[in-house]
């Protein structure tokens, strides 16, 4: 599998600071919540080192799917939580995610195919909508 065929990625004329917010408000409404933001420009700062581009990483969660997976498969931790990528480039920003059906395919568990599968069209449609 090739970098390309992990990812799912799309540009957004928003900044990086508006296109967060509305990645929140996106995975809000179909009942994913952001567990964490890292502002990984603030975090290379208290290292004393910069980062050209405004870079945060959105670990975001649906609880009830998030329980279905563990308990059909403990090894699906391992990929959890789910991860959204907000950064500035090509003169824009970038928002995306690793694909949820490419990361489960490695438990090689079929059982978890179709939640996978919804996971993922549930967070590209988040997104998209969030790119505006």
């Amino acid at each position: 599998m090739t970098a390309s065929e992990m990812r799912h990625e799309v540009g957004t004329a928003r900044t990086v600071a508006d296109a967060v917010a509305a990645v929140t408000e996106a995975l809000a409404r179909r009942q994913f919540s952001v567990l964490w933001d890292l502002d990984v420009n603030a975090k290379l700062r208290e290292k004393g080192l910069e980062l050209g581009v405004p870079y945060r990483i959105l670990e975001v969660c649906s609880a009830p799917r998030a329980k279905q997976a563990i308990e059909t498969n403990p090894h699906v931790g391992y990929f959890l939580p789910c991860k959204v990528v907000v950064y500035a480039a090509e003169g824009g920003t970038r928002i995306g995610l690793v694909r949820p059906q490419a990361l489960i395919d490695l438990v090689e568990d079929p059982r978890l195919a179709d939640l996978a599968a919804e996971v993922e069209r549930t967070l590209i449609e988040a997104i998209a909508e969030a790119a505006g």
